[in-house]
Parts: C-alpha cells; structure tokens; sequence
C-alpha cells in the first residue's frame, strides 16, 4: 500500500529545488527538441506534462521527467519516416499505451535486478557526460545542441574533438559569465547566512547575475557582449493564430499504420528501460532510502506520454540530468519536480522575452556542478576499496561504456559482467524465512545462503519491507561464503533508518570483518546521534504527511 505523501510539507526546500531544475531544464528541453527535428515548443510541453502529470503520479521523491536524449536519434528517424510530426505523435500516444499496459503487468520490478555498481557506474559516466559537454558552452562555444550526451555527435564531432575546437572559438563574455556564476553557486554554500535562504537559490541568483551583467555588457557596447545562439532561444508567439499552432493533435487514422505501431512499442521499451534505470539511481540518492513503485512509475510515464501527444509534446522518460540536479539543489520531494512544471508553464506563456536573456554559460555553470557531483572521485575509490573484482570491474566498465558509447549500452556491459560473475559463484537459495508462522512476540529468523548475490536483491528488499513494526529479527550469515555488497549495502541501510524509524530490533549473526557489519549478540541498533537526530525529522515528516 502506498503511503499519501504530503506535498506541502517541505515547501521551501522543494520550491528553491523546482526552480533549479526549471533553468536546468528549459534549455535541456528546447535543445532535445531541436536535436530531434521537431517544433521546439514540443520539448516545453514535454517538460511540462513531466513535471505536473508525471510528476503527482509518480511514488518518486526525486525524479523529473521530460524529453529525453536518449530518444532524439529514434524521434527524428521516426519523424522523417513517417513524414509528418502528427503521425509520429499517434506513435508517442501508442508508446504511452504499451507503458500503461507494461505498469499493469508489474514490469517495473525488472528494476531491482539492477546491481548497484551498474547503476554507480552509470551516474559517474553521466556526471563526466554532462562536465565534458558543458565545457563548451562555458566557454561561448553552442554549435552542440543543450542536452546531448552522445559521444558522437551529429555534427561529426565527439565529446572529446569538441573539447578541443573550444580554443577557436572562445566568447570571453560568456568566459566571464561562467566564471561569476560559478563563484556564486560555490561560494553561496559556504557564507552561513546565504546557506539559511532556502528560498532563493544559489542558481537563481547565479541567473540574476549572468542577466544583468549581459545587459550592462550590451548598453555599453562592451565586446563582452552575449547574443543569439550564446543565450536560451525560447521562440515567443506574436499572434493568437501563433499560439494556437503550438498545440499539434495526433492523426488517429495513423492506426492502420503497422510502422506507427512499431514506433510506439520501440519508444514504449527503450523509454521504460531508461525511466527505470533514472529509478533506480534517484532511489540511491535519496538521503531517506526511499524505495519508488517502479511499477506505478511506468502507469505515470505512460499515462505522461499519451498527455503529451495529445497536445503535440514529445515522447518522455525520468531523466537523470534532472532528477540529479533536484537532488543536488536540495528537493524533499516530488512536490519540486511538480513546481518545475508549473513554472515551466507559467514562464514560457508569460516572462518568454525575459527567458530569452538568460546566458546558456550560467546555466553550463550550474551543470558543471551537478557532473562534478555525480562523477565525484570518491565513488570511484569507494569501489576500489571494496571488491576489486566483483564490485569494480562492473562499475568501471559501466561508467567507461557509458562515456563512450550511450547509457544503455554501458549498462548492457555492466550487466553481462556481473551476470558472468554470478554464473560463476554458487546458485544455490539465497535464504530462508517464513513469514505464516510469525506471530506478534516471535523471533523472526532469516538464515542466508552459501552465495547471496544481487540477483537476490528483490526478494530479500521485499522481506525485509514487509516485517512488522515493533518486531525482533535474527540475520544469520553463519553458512554464508559471499555476500554481494549490494544485499550488504541494503541490510546496513534496512538497520541504520528502517529499523530504527519502526523499532525493528535486529541481531546480526556470522557476518565476517569484510563485510563490516558489526554482529551483535543481542537484539540492539546501535543508533549515533545523528542517526537519532535524522530518525526524529524522518517521524516528523511522517506525522505531517498523516495531518
């Protein structure tokens, strides 16, 4: 049963994050478009069902939704094919129908198939995407369009080529832009005063700045000056007639067409299987350990996408560009991804003159934070340190892959490795637990196997949410060889916030010094202050979203 989320309970903090990922996501949804050969207006839409439909359907605290790059190669193959954009919208309304159907028959569970190094490599990987490709845009140079993450770009350049054509052709005004705007953003989280606005964010501010500076760049006739292709290139409607001709409806008569049809179920996968990766990664980046409804997540993405054909979008997923830059601007919920879409709505229909001055080097200012974060060199060393086989050879393949290549296909190579390495390891039952013959007052014994790998994740997430509040459960890894680090990594995070929320006393048995976790010989959780202090805002959270 889903837990009614109180949307209103951290507005502050979810407002100053909705307005981040809205710069973030405006030029992200015009490039994508642009990228894909249709109206640009169609990726503002996009971004705007993503945001408020998607985003109050989904169970999702952290992900936003909207166009994706990883769609732009089949969206503008699509559009060419068929020959005309309203028929490729019955193709984004057919793709939204097979996700409806997908949500229904519990695909979504595939997602917890999905190994955590996979899913640390793939954020790495993304995080020195989004750096690399930002780099150009810092330095005044736009020929590549806002959002790529393709190695190979369709101007025949790839990330790295790029990098090295920037020398030819720097804007020192949008040089300097970048260089303010990044003072602010780092410089706002270490004065302490600034750090108590929650209201205003630092890439507001940032944005502020970055405008004001170009107009006194522009009155004063400075050689600084920025202008067309170095700023947001929001097209703004003269005329009622104008306006009306943004919102396309699909061609139904289409539906005879067997090519739609394989448009919409080609969408319908891959826009799945990258929603439920963006899932899986924003579930790891929750601070609270949150765990989404990955099969509601695909009726919302679907239920989005048909949304969004109806009134002439292109087609969706969860993208992590977005959910990342939510998450590094502080969101609470998924109440900032709902305020991202209202204000995309708002702005482009009333302020789009106003939005047409904004710098793309702030905003390349703000995304370079946000790769940095993500590709951060202490995920690296963290699986280095950990298993240097089993653990970091999957997550370094993936985040190389993905780098080179695009997001699915590194995450097809971290899988097939780590899908080797099981096959080598014992497939023997990963534990034993039954939940018939618990009654209130007993222990609960959970016995692991010789081998737990994270193909086991599922099954033993699923046991381990489902015991009762106020229970005593006895993990006993006294027969156990090995243990994947993700079953690991879930039982020390299942003991340090779960059990300690619903005071679910746990006792740990046989688990080895490398695993470190501690065995108790007594049923205990051993709770830090901060710990304590983190569980107290978690109940308090709790009691609001029940007022």
């Amino acid at each position: 049963m889903t837990k009614k989320i109180n949307l209103f309970a951290n507005l502050k903090s979810d407002f100053a994050s909705g307005l981040v990922v809205f710069l973030v996501a405006l030029p992200l949804c015009l490039g994508i478009a642009l990228a894909s050969g249709a109206p640009l207006f169609s990726g503002i839409i996009s971004g705007v069902v993503g945001g408020i439909v998607v985003g109050y359907m989904s169970t999702s605290h952290l992900s936003v939704s909207g166009p994706a790059a990883g769609l732009t190669a089949i969206v503008l193959t699509a559009i060419t094919d068929l020959g005309a954009f309203n028929i490729f919208l019955t193709a984004v309304f057919i793709a939204g129908l097979i996700q409806l159907a997908l949500g229904f028959l519990k695909a979504g569970t595939i997602s917890n198939f999905f190994p955590n190094n996979v899913i640390e490599g793939m954020l790495a990987g993304i995080g020195v995407i989004i750096f690399l490709k930002q780099i150009p845009h810092a330095f005044g140079y736009d020929k590549d369009f806002e959002g790529d993450e393709s190695f190979v770009q369709a101007d025949g350049q790839n990330t790295f080529s790029e990098l090295f054509s920037v020398i030819d052709h720097i804007q020192l005004g949008s040089l300097v832009i970048t260089l303010i705007s990044l003072a602010i953003l780092i410089g706002w989280n270490k004065v302490e005063f600034l750090k108590k606005i929650k209201l205003v964010p630092a890439a507001l501010v940032a944005v502020i700045v970055g405008i004001i500076l170009n107009e006194i760049f522009i009155q004063t006739g400075s050689s600084l000056a920025i202008s067309g292709e170095h700023l947001v290139a929001l097209p703004v409607p003269t005329s009622l007639e104008e306006f009306q001709s943004i919102f396309v409806l699909p061609d139904f008569s289409a539906l005879t067409n067997f090519k739609v049809w394989g448009i919409g179920a080609t969408i319908a996968v891959v826009a799945s299987i990258e929603t439920l990766l963006c899932i899986e990664a924003a579930d790891r980046m929750d601070a609270q350990k949150r765990y989404t409804n990955t099969n509601v997540e695909l009726k919302a993405q679907g239920i989005g996408n048909m949304v969004s054909s109806l009134l002439g979008g292109l087609p969706m997923t969860s993208v992590v560009v977005r959910t990342s830059a939510n998450n590094a601007a502080g969101a609470k919920s998924k109440m900032s991804a709902i305020i991202h879409g209202f204000l995309l709505l708002i702005s482009v229909l009333t302020i789009p003159v106003l939005l047409n001055k904004i710098p793309l080097a702030t905003l390349a200012a703000v995304l370079l934070l946000v790769g940095y974060k993500l590709a951060n060199p202490k995920t690296v060393k963290h699986f280095w340190k950990k298993d240097r086989v089993y653990q970091f050879i999957p997550f370094i393949l993936t985040f190389v892959a993905v780098v080179f290549t695009d997001l699915l296909k590194g995450v097809a190579l971290g899988m097939i490795v780590n899908i080797i390495f099981v096959l080598i390891g014992n497939s023997k039952r990963a534990f034993k637990f039954s939940k018939e013959e618990y009654h209130d007052g007993d222990v609960i014994h959970i016995d692991l196997a010789q081998e737990v790998s994270f193909l086991n994740k599922a099954a033993i997430k699923s046991t381990l949410n489902d015991l009762p509040e106020n229970s005593k459960v006895i993990i006993n890894a006294t027969d156990t060889v090995y243990i994947a680090h993700d079953i690991l990594d879930l039982i020390r995070e299942f003991k340090a916030t779960r059990a300690i929320d619903e005071n679910i006393k746990v006792k740990l048995k046989g688990f080895k010094k490398a695993y470190q976790l501690e065995n108790s010989e007594s049923f205990k959780n051993t709770v830090t202050v901060e710990q304590k202090y983190d569980a107290m805002k978690r109940k308090m959270i709790k009691v609001e979203d029940k007022i």
